[in-house]
């Protein structure tokens, strides 16, 4: 793994860790926010223009 994506991996960690402990994101629906998360993060610190386009957002019953 390159050391970008380590980096992206350890900011989307501890994004995520965060989101959790304010109870954005619960562990029940961790795998789902991270992997979007993660890719933006990625896309960001990439560049940008290496990002792959979103699909639209689902919307969660808690937002």
């Amino acid at each position: 793994m390159e050391s970008l994506e380590k980096q992206a991996l350890q900011v989307a960690k501890e994004i995520v860790v965060k989101f959790i402990e304010v109870g954005r994101i619960s562990p029940a629906n961790f795998a789902e926010h991270f992997a979007e998360i993660y890719t933006e993060i990625l896309g960001t610190v990439g560049g940008g223009a290496a990002a792959a386009p979103r699909a639209p957002r689902k919307k969660d019953k808690a937002e």
